[in-house]
């Protein structure tokens, strides 16, 4: 789940296309949004007015010390395999340190240093891979990006691009980039309330930036309360199961 994205002020900024670029070098994350937190996503797939439920997504948030921590399982109905990702960065930046991902696909063990290293094990064709790759200076592992992205100081109309990097040997490897293109105010209704939240538009060259993906993101919590993705006439959407 590359689902489940940090920004600069007060420093000069490189652009692109009018857009910051933000990597862990250059960032001001609102650390109060880093708390210890446990939730639970409702997973559904709509298409042609039909909804479909896919399952679950129980994240594990754990702040200790200069490190945090985010568990991703995900629950899937008759799933053989349990299917859960680890990611690990720094507090204060958000620079990668670890992230594993364990799927009915395949195993994947990345660690973050002056070289990228690890391994990643096709499931399928029984084939194990050793990483061992050149890292750009300052980067953020593309797992992160989704829980970055409630940590940044907002306001209407910000937009900025994100310096990740992806490693999936049927895809692509190395820098990528994840735009957040509009943030906006708005106002939603949850659990029988009205919230003032952050409605945050992103894409990513994961997926050729043909995948919208819009958070919803409480403004005085940042909590992450709804998750659209809408990709080319289909659309999954991942709703917050308890406030």
């Amino acid at each position: 789940m590359k689902n489940i994205i940090v920004t600069i002020f007060g420093v000069l900024a490189t652009t692109t296309y009018g857009q910051q670029i933000l990597t862990p070098k250059s960032n001001n994350i609102e650390q109060n949004a880093l708390t210890d937190e446990a939730y639970t996503l409702n997973w559904y797939m709509v298409q042609d007015s039909i909804i479909r439920t896919l399952g679950k997504v129980d994240t594990e948030i754990i702040v200790k010390d200069d490190e945090v921590s985010f568990v991703v399982n995900v629950r899937i109905p008759n799933a053989t395999t349990p299917w859960v990702d680890t990611t690990i960065v720094k507090k204060q930046d958000f620079a990668p340190i670890y992230h594993s991902s364990y799927n009915q696909n395949r195993d994947m063990v990345l660690k973050y240093g002056n070289q990228l290293t690890g391994y990643y094990f096709d499931k399928k064709s029984e084939e194990k891979t050793i990483i061992n790759e050149s890292l750009p200076a300052s980067i953020f592992d593309s797992s992160s990006y989704p829980q970055l992205i409630r940590c940044l100081p907002y306001e209407d109309g910000f937009s900025a691009a994100i310096s990740i990097f992806d490693y999936n040997p049927k895809a692509k490897i190395g820098e990528l980039s994840a735009s957040i293109n509009q943030v906006t105010s708005h106002k939603m209704k949850y659990k029988g309330s009205t919230l003032d939240v952050w409605k945050v538009d992103v894409t990513d060259d994961i997926s050729d930036n043909r995948v919208l993906n819009t958070y919803y993101i409480s403004k005085s919590s940042r909590k992450l309360l709804k998750h659209i993705i809408d990709m080319n006439g289909r659309k999954m959407i991942m709703e917050r199961e308890t406030p």
